[in-house]
């Protein structure tokens, strides 16, 4: 376990309700990416919306810390001591099934890194899966001419649901970054986006040029572009200079966003996202 502490927050269980499922079964997509199913009875406390990169943040109890069960992470905050709250992390909801009362998380697995991939890869079914939301903030504007999409490992399943969630007559481009070969998925694109694979091969996440200079030299197509890039912080800090500098994007037309920092905690990245440097 990390040393941070679990991370405040200005929500509340009303802009921000728990929701208690149940994993019903595992996917494994690549080698590093693992699908969640899960449902239950507590589906009915989903509250869903709109949005395309609709997220929740997933409760992780701290080992050796008592809760009072049911788990509710909104008494915690208001009984324990920080240090004693359970640990949250964002995820982006893969898909919903509404009919059938269940929806999908997908997780990027290195290993024992981290704190929700190797929850993931242990899991099985009948395992509980407790989360606040969702939230959301991006849908494909309507009136673009064509959508750009561009990411690493951890922003792939909110790209994948936004190209999804594209007419069949949309046209676009994906820059997608993955580790290897192994790591392409399938994803159902209308025939006039095309989808590129950025293989590092080896080398860490949020440590290549490949995602950068792919979006530096792409033929750019003509007409309003539509923009959603997320990922590694470093990355958004280069996409920013090409997508408002290089080529003059007006801000309506981008959602660009850190997801997580190389060498960060979620905690940590979080914190730093809210000083004066972070929002640079």
């Amino acid at each position: 376990m990390n040393a941070a502490l679990p991370a405040t927050s200005s929500a509340d269980r009303k802009t921000r309700p728990q929701v208690n499922l149940t994993v019903l079964r595992k996917e494994q997509l690549s080698p590093h990416m693992i699908r969640i199913i899960a449902g239950g009875p507590g589906f009915k406390d989903y509250a869903h919306n709109e949005y395309v990169d609709r997220y929740v943040k997933i409760v992780f109890p701290q080992p050796g810390v008592d809760y009072e069960l049911p788990l509710d992470l909104w008494a915690i905050r208001e009984s324990m001591p920080r240090e004693q709250w359970p640990h949250t992390r964002t995820y982006t909801i893969r898909w919903v099934n509404l009919e059938a009362q269940e929806l999908a998380i997908d997780f990027v697995v290195h290993g024992d890194e981290g704190l929700a991939g190797p929850w993931a890869a242990a899991a099985e079914p009948g395992d509980a899966l407790t989360f606040t939301g969702p939230g959301g903030a991006y849908n494909p504007a309507p009136d673009a001419d064509w959508y750009l999409f561009a990411g690493d490992d951890a922003a792939i399943p909110a790209i994948a649901a936004s190209i999804e969630a594209l007419t069949r007559e949309a046209r676009g481009v994906a820059f997608l970054e993955v580790d290897s070969a192994d790591d392409v998925l399938q994803i159902t694109a209308p025939a006039g986006v095309e989808l590129h694979w950025l293989q590092r091969n080896g080398v860490l996440a949020g440590s290549s040029e490949l995602l950068l200079e792919s979006l530096r030299t792409m033929e750019w197509l003509p007409g309003r572009v539509d923009v959603f890039a997320h990922g590694e912080r470093g990355y958004m800090k280069g996409l920013r200079e090409i997508f408002f500098v290089q080529r003059g994007l007006e801000r309506s037309q981008v959602s660009l966003s850190g997801y997580w920092a190389q060498g960060r905690v979620e905690e940590v990245f979080q914190a730093e996202k809210k000083l004066p440097v972070g929002k640079i």
